[in-house]
């Protein structure tokens, strides 16, 4: 028997697969599986299109064998076999497909759904095995072969016999090491939990002889205690037909909250349920859930996104990032897709337009039902969005304001009429018909928010504001700059398209005869402010903050309390003061005889200001004795 060599670049193509191509070396299992059901599928097919009698697909499956001592796993099905051409043009070439070359020649049967696409797989053993020897008979041949190598150095071809069509693939296991357990491999609890794992969907049963314990009979009664012994049993490791192939129509909810839960390790049923089967440009199914609350980890760093990804009900990927943008990073599901192109092995998957395609669709699919879900049945989607409100407002906030378009409808903030949660749609619908801008206003609290000064002309003129509770939230309203072309303003912002209608001819005459005042309170805060000037947005109130430019006073506080922020924001702080409000009728006398007190004035002011925007105090004790001054006159 002579031994054949690869060919060099095969040679070093198979060193780099075993060393470095799979980063789990588990996955060798999964690849044969995966063979051994294209064979099986090959013959099915050929049965159909041949009428070959005497072949029913109930008799088809995959036998797992494992023999500890001679350190052997055995990989058996009753497939269609490979004859010494075969071998030779699929074993003897690496990264030669005969799926690949199988699905070409019936590229009319849309019905054929091959797995392996690319030859590489079956090499995988070798990461596993000192030696892989494969004994095969075609299907109505007399002739069996047995092809055996060691590895790179080359292989062997030779006429064996053997009983009924199909392959066993026998894997003599690496000896364990301190570095390296192959031992694993051998036990046939942790070959279940691999077939579990990645193979649990492959259409054919996948059977294994499994060891078990029972009770001995006679046993276990008040004279003689329970003895337990140990017996065989052959088993069905797989389940075969994954619940997101079945029809919508014959599965129930439980159906689907089961299938969450144990999959997913949630103890809750999923808030969302999307059950989807498209075809054409990109033909895949997807089961998605929505939880009900966020992981544990979610908002951690080690939180990982992603959905599972199959092919053809195998498992490539537990967690595809690239499926999901981050926005949506709360789902949790898979998809099964039979026309992902795949490069080198099914692990490393190529980002090509097919993948792209998919996560296009879904991304579509999830916001639908998102929105039908907000449409539908409020109560839940608000359920929704407590827990996971947050990142859709990130996802606006993120690459400058790019997922607009997706995300606004989604939105909901706290609304000052309505009192609840209202969508960005539902504010515009109510704007009245003069108004200008879409209003809003920042803060710890909406009960703070509520009673900020700066919010008292808008509410004056009927205009309802959109409360912001947390940090992101100006910001992704910022970077989404309007919603259907009504831009987002401010309550603090300088000019809410107001402002002129406020300011009556008799506040402009106050401002001009108060200017020598208004530039001492400036100069009294000592750079403190970029300006002090009378304010029309004011009623009740005798004085606000409010700021110039792109940064607002709660963006300051944000970007200010985030870690590593390094060098301080400030924002172009300005002091408002209320016209029509006694205390600046107290100011206007002390400047005309008390100057120095009009200083003491303008501190206290501006600390008070800071106070009701949840800034803190640049010298509290000075402010204390200010007012400690103040009582004492």
């Amino acid at each position: 028997m002579a031994n054949k060599e690869f060919k060099a670049e095969s040679k070093r193509l198979l060193d780099m697969m075993i060393h470095s191509i799979y980063t789990h070396r588990e996955i060798f299992l999964r690849e044969l599986i995966s063979n051994a059901s294209d064979a099986i599928d090959k013959l099915y097919y050929r049965s159909l299109n041949e009428n070959i009698t005497g072949l029913n697909r109930d008799d088809f499956s995959i036998q797992i064998s494992v023999d500890k001592d001679a350190r052997t796993l055995t990989l058996s099905d009753n497939g269609i076999g490979m004859d010494e051409n075969d071998l030779e043009n699929n074993l003897g070439t690496i990264a030669q497909s005969g799926s690949l070359a199988f699905k070409k020649e019936n590229a009319a049967n849309e019905d054929i759904d091959i797995i392996g696409q690319f030859g590489v797989g079956f090499y995988s053993a070798f990461m596993v095995s000192d030696k892989v020897t494969v004994i095969t008979k075609p299907y109505g041949s007399d002739k069996a072969w047995k092809w055996e190598s060691a590895g790179a150095e080359g292989y062997s071809i030779e006429e064996t016999q053997k009983d009924g069509h199909g392959t066993d693939i026998i894997l003599t296991i690496k000896p364990s090491t301190e570095e390296e357990n192959y031992d694993e491999f051998l036990d046939s609890y942790r070959l279940q939990g691999l077939v579990k794992k990645y193979s649990d969907y492959i259409r054919y049963p996948i059977k294994m002889e499994v060891e078990k314990s029972r009770m001995k009979e006679g046993t276990g009664t008040e004279e003689k205690p329970a003895e337990y012994e140990q017996y065989t049993e052959v088993e069905t490791l797989n389940s075969m037909v994954p619940i997101w192939k079945k029809n919508r129509s014959e599965l129930k909810p439980e159906d689907y909250n089961n299938f969450y839960k144990e999959k997913f390790f949630d103890f809750q049923d999923p808030l969302l349920t999307i059950h989807s089967s498209t075809e054409g440009a990109a033909t895949y199914n997807a089961l998605l859930f929505i939880p009900g609350r966020p992981p544990f980890d979610f908002f951690t760093k080690e939180y990982q996104k992603g959905l599972q990804l199959y092919a053809s009900g195998v498992l490539i990927m537990d967690k595809c990032a690239d499926l999901l943008p981050d926005y949506f990073s709360f789902v949790r599901g898979l998809v099964d897709s039979q026309d992902l192109s795949l490069n080198i092995s099914r692990e490393m998957l190529q980002h090509d337009r097919q993948l792209k395609l998919i996560a296009d669709r879904l991304e579509k699919k999830i916001k639908s039902e998102l929105k039908g879900l907000l449409e539908k049945d409020r109560e839940k989607y608000e359920t929704f969005y407590k827990a996971f409100g947050l990142t859709l407002k990130y996802g606006a906030y993120s690459d400058y304001g790019a997922h607009k378009d997706v995300l606004q409808d989604l939105l909901m903030f706290y609304s000052s009429s309505e009192k609840k949660l209202v969508t960005l749609a539902e504010y515009k619908e109510r704007m009245k018909e003069e108004q200008k801008y879409i209003y809003y206003a920042c803060g710890e609290t909406v009960e703070k928010i509520d009673r900020l000064p700066q919010t008292e002309l808008l509410k004056d003129h009927g205009y309802e504001i959109l409360y912001l509770t947390d940090d992101v939230d100006e910001f992704a309203l910022k970077m989404m700059r309007d919603f259907e072309g009504k831009e987002f303003r401010s309550a603090a912002d300088k000019d809410l398209g107001i402002e002129e209608a406020a300011e009556t001819d008799e506040t402009k005459a106050k401002a001009e005869e108060s200017k020598e005042l208004l530039r001492m309170m400036k100069d009294a805060l000592e750079g403190k402010v970029t300006d002090v000037r009378l304010s029309g947005r004011l009623k009740s109130h005798p004085v606000c903050l409010s700021a110039d430019g792109g940064i607002s006073l709660e963006m300051e506080k944000v970007l200010n309390t985030m870690p590593g922020s390094g060098q301080q924001v400030k924002a172009q702080r300005v002091l408002e003061l209320n016209p029509s409000h006694p205390v600046f009728e107290t100011l206007k006398n002390l400047f005309a005889t008390d100057a120095e007190q009009v200083k003491t004035y303008a501190n206290l002011l501006y600390n008070q200001a800071l106070l009701i925007e949840g800034l803190p105090i640049e010298d509290p004790v000075a402010f204390s004795e200010a007012i400690c001054n103040l009582m004492t006159r």
